[in-house]
């Protein structure tokens, strides 16, 4: 026991110095410590993609308390603003991601650096929230590509716990709060990779009917805690207290189904059961039930789109047009990378998903204001509108385009500093000095 604890302080100690040391090197900065900054900010002579209500020339914006005041071509500029002069550039809102692990995972090679699965398989009552880390250096390597919001969420389990969405700035979990949460679960799949094609189909069809019982018996004893919760007989019981609110309507659903057949099972279930408010997510086949999802009014997450098909008779590109055809079927579509480290590529994911079929006004909807209704925060985010959360960025051009800079970001109203610890890694060993031999006379680097 004792080496045990000894070898536990070991690693953390290793593992400190790993996190710490370079980040003590990248924060000295030459003249002062970049910090995000609040105030009335004024965004003039762009060409702003407002979303919802057209595409303005030539417009300005003006950002007051972290909420957008006004819009407009003709809007008159306070004389008490910060004035931004964006002539030649584009504003976007920010972009949304509808499935990660951001925040919930760091270094993916070591299990006490990932806090986004917990043990056994009903944990609906798990907060990610709570388990969010605001220090997270994938943040601001995140952010600074334009996506200012995500939904982080747990996984595993058939009953994972309770995702909740993000804002990309902010000291503590709270602060970051975007406004909603919902229950994450896993509908009992039949289709299951290696493991499941060396089973027969009965034995198959059995363990989806255990899986099935599992989910129905956790969902049945919801209903009744929901008849009886303010009767002094009824014990607590967090697993299942925590599904009270979908019961009620009070909380959204996400299901996880992705092979046709099930997408059309976790359908068909929903409308059994009666809730109100369910997402489907995943639903990689969601192309070949795509006028089933539309007719069910359920709303999709869907992705990642830069994904191999789900069967090897597919065409190469099913993962690419499966956004654009459940879209042009009639189905509310919002995308997600289901990504870490990664969910700064989301506008490449809506730029495959733009050329195969979805268009880019729609995969523009499916990363922005699609995705924030679907997540329970269209009041506040997913478009420029006067009243909503300045949640925006700056680019050189069109976001889906990899030779697009994004030079200047807001979150919450804050103007966030262009940089992350991949850009001052780059500045760092860009702008090197010679080494030194040890004679301490100067090595010229080109020269080598």
């Amino acid at each position: 026991m004792i080496r045990e604890m000894k070898n536990i302080r070991t690693l953390f100690a290793a593992f400190l110095m790993l996190a710490i040391v370079p980040l003590m090197s990248l924060a000295q900065e030459d003249d002062q410590v970049l910090r995000a900054r609040n105030g009335k900010f004024a965004l003039t002579n762009a060409k702003i993609y407002t979303v919802t209500n057209g595409i303005i020339e030539n417009g300005t914006i003006i950002i007051d308390n972290g909420i957008i005041v006004a819009v407009g071509a003709d809007v008159k500029i306070p004389a008490d603003a910060e004035v931004f002069d964006y002539k030649g550039k584009e504003i976007y809102p920010g972009m949304i991601d509808g499935g990660t692990t951001l925040g919930l995972a760091e270094i993916g090679s070591i299990s006490e650096a990932n806090d986004f699965q917990e043990f056994g398989q009903l944990t609906p009552q798990m907060q990610a929230l709570t388990a969010v880390n605001p220090n997270s250096t994938a943040i601001p390597v995140t952010r600074v590509s334009g996506v200012t919001t995500v939904w982080t969420m747990p996984r595993g389990g058939v009953l994972s716990g309770t995702a909740a969405t993000i804002n990309l700035f902010g000291y503590t979990p709270d602060q970051m709060f975007a406004g909603s949460k919902g229950i994450v679960m896993n509908f009992p799949s039949t289709a299951g990779g290696r493991r499941f094609r060396r089973l027969s189909p009965e034995e198959v069809k059995k363990r989806q009917d255990r899986a099935l019982k599992t989910v129905n018996d956790a969902w049945d004893k919801a209903e009744l805690y929901a008849k009886l919760e303010n009767s002094d007989e009824v014990r607590s019981y967090p697993e299942i207290e925590a599904l009270v609110p979908v019961v009620k309507g009070e909380m959204m659903l996400f299901i996880e189904a992705n092979a046709a057949k099930d997408i059309v099972a976790s359908i068909a279930w929903v409308k059994e059961r009666g809730y109100k408010k369910v997402i489907l997510t995943g639903v990689s086949e969601g192309w070949r039930v795509a006028d089933q999802i539309a007719e069910s009014g359920i709303p999709v997450i869907t992705g990642p789109v830069q994904a191999i098909p789900t069967r090897d008779s597919d065409s190469y590109d099913a993962a690419y047009a499966n956004p654009g055809i459940m879209s042009k079927a009639g189905v509310k579509v919002a995308l997600r990378t289901m990504d870490s480290e990664n969910v700064r590529n989301l506008p490449y994911h809506a730029g495959f998903a733009a050329a195969y079929g979805m268009g880019r006004e729609e995969a523009l909807k499916a990363i922005t204001i699609n995705a924030a209704e679907i997540l329970g925060i269209g009041d506040k985010v997913g478009s420029i509108e006067v009243g909503k959360q300045a949640n925006i960025f700056v680019a050189t051009g069109d976001p889906f385009e990899t030779a697009t800079k994004i030079t200047d970001l807001f979150i919450d109203g804050y103007k966030v500093p262009m940089t992350s610890r991949q850009i001052r890694l780059y500045d760092e060993f860009l702008n090197r000095t010679p080494g030194v031999d040890k004679d301490k006379k100067a090595i010229d680097i080109k020269k080598k």
